[in-house]
């Protein structure tokens, strides 16, 4: 969540911010108000504890002829006081909410508008080409036997798949070149739970405008994970972090769950958009005043693996409209996938500045004895399935067999190429 001394002190920079996202700034207005019925409901509950307090020792001390007077304004103020703490919960519940609703604020320069108003900052090396028209992954998968999508439908339904032989290796060496790349700069490496409970779950902001998202397990109340960034996340929560020497960085591989919620009818051929995946993570915890200097950092890092595989990408400046709530700014690299012509996104990554830490209350100390201050938090993605899908098309040879990059060799028992039997 945003600070709320900034609602109080500039709410006009949280407006700017909602204009900037296409968002509605009513949503600022509405937690104002809230605030305020929040402080004037704890006032008044304070002011008739101190009341309560006061005619206590006035009991104490006063004589018989008095006491009976006293005792029935006693029992009044109790009840008094009695419903005033619940309007007190009721209001810090409603506080709560609104202040919850507000999405981060929007970083200077990060550009305004919709989906299709990024803004693309480079683009890195040569759009492949082909003698002929290219085979997109499906038809390469298939007939190279390394993708079963009709017993992945058969065994769990539509979206599901199996990643079999070399297409199985492939992708745990995508996992392992990422990992190696993680710790070699030094990030600690992680296998979190992929279930989590709804405090963590909504201390992300994924229970917001990506609900919908979410694989929920109603009877056990845990939900599972879409990206392993939630459970990375959580893992500091209520907890003073130390600093000082610099970022604290975790590298976390996870199965990923997604519902796809409102994707019907989009890139259900293949592996594009499927509903469980693999998935390596980067996540940051940095003092703010380093956070802009971490996401060009994880950036940095995401093309480094791209640049091994050999794949062409453009790198691109999400717009406002299209951050989720917690991004202040988010980095988006696509890939070009031949088949399609297009550059699709292969991995993103999130500066969320404090949204996520104030959540969460993950804090630390900038210097030794200063108070405690929210931390930032950053999370960018170093591989998943769906960089197969990159890969397959780009390295296709005019024979139907597929070249394994260099960089992947030493993790497939140093295979090259993978072709039909």
């Amino acid at each position: 969540m945003i600070d709320p001394q900034l609602l109080r002190d500039n709410p006009d920079a949280i407006k700017a911010s909602l204009r900037t996202r296409g968002a509605d700034e009513a949503l600022v207005d509405a937690a104002l108000h809230a605030d305020t019925a929040r402080r004037d409901a704890i006032t008044a509950f304070e002011r008739l504890r101190s009341e309560q307090n006061v005619i206590g020792k006035d009991v104490a001390k006063a004589s018989d002829a008095e006491k009976d007077a006293l005792l029935a304004t006693v029992k009044e103020l109790s009840q008094r006081v009695k419903d005033a703490s619940a309007t007190v919960s009721e209001a810090e519940e409603l506080a709560s909410k609104a202040l919850g609703a507000l999405p981060n604020l929007v970083l200077e320069g990060v550009p305004a508008g919709g989906e299709e108003n990024f803004v693309t900052l480079r683009e890195v090396g040569s759009i492949p080409t082909f003698p002929g028209e290219p085979q997109d992954h499906l038809e390469l998968g298939e007939k190279l036997d390394i993708l079963d999508m009709e017993r992945g439908a058969k065994v769990s339904g539509s979206r599901f798949y199996f990643l079999k032989g070399a297409g199985a290796l492939m992708e745990m060496a995508l996992m392992n070149l990422g990992m190696k790349l993680a710790v070699d700069n030094g990030f600690i490496p992680l296998i979190p739970p992929t279930l989590v409970k709804p405090e963590v779950m909504q201390g992300t902001g994924f229970l917001g405008e990506h609900a919908a998202e979410v694989y929920h397990l109603g009877e056990d109340d845990l939900y599972l994970t879409g990206t392993s960034e939630v459970a990375l996340a959580g893992y500091h929560s209520d907890e003073i972090i130390d600093l000082t020497a610099g970022p604290l960085r975790y590298v976390g591989l996870s199965t990923c769950y997604r519902r796809e919620a409102g994707s019907y009818g989009k890139d259900t051929r293949g592996i594009i958009r499927v509903h469980q995946f693999q998935k390596l993570e980067m996540f940051s915890y940095v003092d703010p005043a380093d956070a802009a200097a971490e996401h060009e950092r994880l950036v940095s890092w995401q093309e480094q693996m791209l640049q091994s595989l050999g794949l062409a990408y453009r790198v691109i400046d999400v717009a406002a409209g299209d951050l989720g709530s917690s991004a202040a700014r988010k980095y988006d690299v696509e890939a070009w996938v031949p088949s399609q012509s297009a550059y699709r996104e292969l991995t993103s990554t999130s500066n969320c500045t404090t949204f996520q830490s104030r959540r969460l209350n993950v804090r630390h100390r900038p210097e030794k004895g200063a108070s405690t201050e929210p931390v930032a938090t950053l999370n960018g993605t170093l591989a998943t399935t769906r960089w197969l899908v990159a890969l397959w098309e780009t390295h296709q040879q005019p024979d139907g067999s597929v070249r394994i990059p260099e960089a992947l060799q030493p993790y497939m028992g140093g295979l090259s190429v993978i072709s039909a039997s």
